[in-house]
């Protein structure tokens, strides 16, 4: 069975969501062309994954308003776990399905030209700044139907900009929470730090709608200009309703980083990309992610470091665990293009299995088009090592104890990547949720 993928939606209804935004004419016109492009082009095509018999086209698209707070003790309890109650985040943005609810920024910041705002914002008072990057760089409209669809119903999202020379010691956090069941959410973000700038981004995805079909749409872009520096956290948690599309893009310069740490939680079906380019001599990136499968959702994640530029250093990590009758597949690339002379590639892909029923694969792949160069690779897929087992449950622990202590030290590696603390403490939260 093959769900159609006809766009739901036609040019007037797009001509209008952008005029009701108030959105500068360059906005509209890319919109424009994204719908025709969309018409034409293919799915994505992940590996080992049918996401053509996925549900894209059936949602329901508008700007849903979220009613704003005062305080983050006014969020729900799920939502204050995101946050340390004795020590408020200055720098943080949440966007209720698809408006500001909450947003504050230290005047420090302000005052070195840091931009930290909802995309709607920033395209009506930095319009220039986020026409120079929006789908240019990292991530292309035509790069397939999504894309191109995600271009045409963007409905929220973020801007950030760090100026040369500017250096955030404290993170800047962004949860999405997506309240409303029905609405689909097109989200798009954009990280930029200029030359010899420094910063931590970490953002959060949550929704509750276990029942309620819908579809979310991201595509977030990440660019490190000559000597910056970007740590980028994420932590994805929305409900079993949602069918998702991650497009996740960096893009290194020379002597640039970008490292990321991704905790992959949703529950529905999800296809995730996490690519970086290293454009620059001397740029570096870490690519490590987490997951858990249950139910019987299918996830399929691929993990891409390509390095162009000379002596550039990738490594990728991916750990998952998976239960249930759930299938995910885990793909790890690294690619050195000719002249990339002196690069050294690293990935490491491991499964745990914790049901009969549970499918789980670790794909490494080395593509190397150069010869002065270091790779290498591991992959693994398999049970919960009764050796340890053994010697935890001689030592008194209970056999459900024993495994918990098992699984939380083989995601360990890439929960505590996290920078923010309370973050961290939130995803090892919804993990035990979805191991027991």
């Amino acid at each position: 069975m093959t769900v159609e993928t006809k766009l739901p939606y036609n040019k007037e209804y797009i001509e209008q969501f952008s005029t009701s935004r108030n959105e500068p004419e360059w906005m509209k016109t890319l919109r424009l062309q994204a719908l025709e492009q969309a018409e034409e082009l293919e799915m994505p095509k992940p590996d080992k994954t049918k996401i053509t018999r996925w549900n894209f086209s059936n949602f329901k698209h508008e700007y849903t308003e979220g009613k704003s707070i005062e305080s983050i003790k006014d969020l729900p309890e799920i939502l204050q776990d995101y946050f340390d109650q004795e020590n408020v985040p200055q720098n943080l943005l949440i966007q209720r399905n698809h408006s500001v609810a909450y947003a504050t920024l230290s005047d420090d910041l302000k005052d070195k030209g840091v931009i930290f705002t909802d995309i709607f914002t920033a395209l009506k008072e930095h319009s220039d700044l986020v026409e120079k990057y929006f789908m240019k760089e990292a991530v292309s409209i035509d790069q397939n139907k999504l894309t191109a669809l995600h271009a045409a119903l963007l409905n929220s999202g973020a801007f950030i900009y760090v100026p040369k020379n500017v250096e955030i010691e404290d993170p800047l956090q962004v949860v999405f929470w997506q309240e409303n069941p029905e609405t689909a959410l097109f989200n798009h973000v954009i990280v930029v730090a200029d030359e010899n700038s420094k910063v931590t981004f970490v953002e959060n995805y949550i929704s509750n709608n276990d029942d309620q079909e819908t579809v979310a749409n991201i595509v977030e872009e990440v660019i490190a200009h000559d000597g910056a520096k970007i740590s980028f956290g994420a932590v994805d948690n929305l409900a079993a309703g949602t069918t998702s599309y991650v497009n996740r893009r960096g893009v290194a310069y020379n002597d640039a980083t970008i490292d990321w740490a991704l905790g992959q939680m949703n529950d529905g079906n999800t296809v995730s990309e996490n690519i970086t380019h290293l454009i620059g001599n001397g740029a570096t990136s870490k690519a490590n992610a987490v997951s858990v499968g249950r139910g019987k959702q299918i996830q399929n994640f691929t993990a891409n470091i390509v390095q162009h530029g000379k002596a550039t250093d990738g490594f990728i990590l991916q750990r998952g665990v998976m239960k249930d009758s759930a299938t995910t597949i885990f793909n790890a690339i690294g690619k050195i293009e000719h002249g990339g002379t002196k690069a050294n590639s690293e990935q490491e892909s491991r499964v745990l299995m914790l049901s009969p029923k549970a499918r789980g694969d670790a794909n490494p792949i080395l593509l190397i088009e150069e010869d002065d160069v270091t790779a290498g690779h591991a992959a693994s897929v398999g049970r919960v090592d009764p050796i340890q087992m053994y010697y935890l449950m001689s030592r008194g622990l209970a056999k459900e104890d024993a495994e918990r202590l098992v699984i939380h030290g083989f995601l360990a590696p890439v929960v505590n990547e996290l920078p923010i603390e309370s973050v961290k403490k939130q995803l090892t939260q919804v993990i035990e949720r979805k191991v027991y």
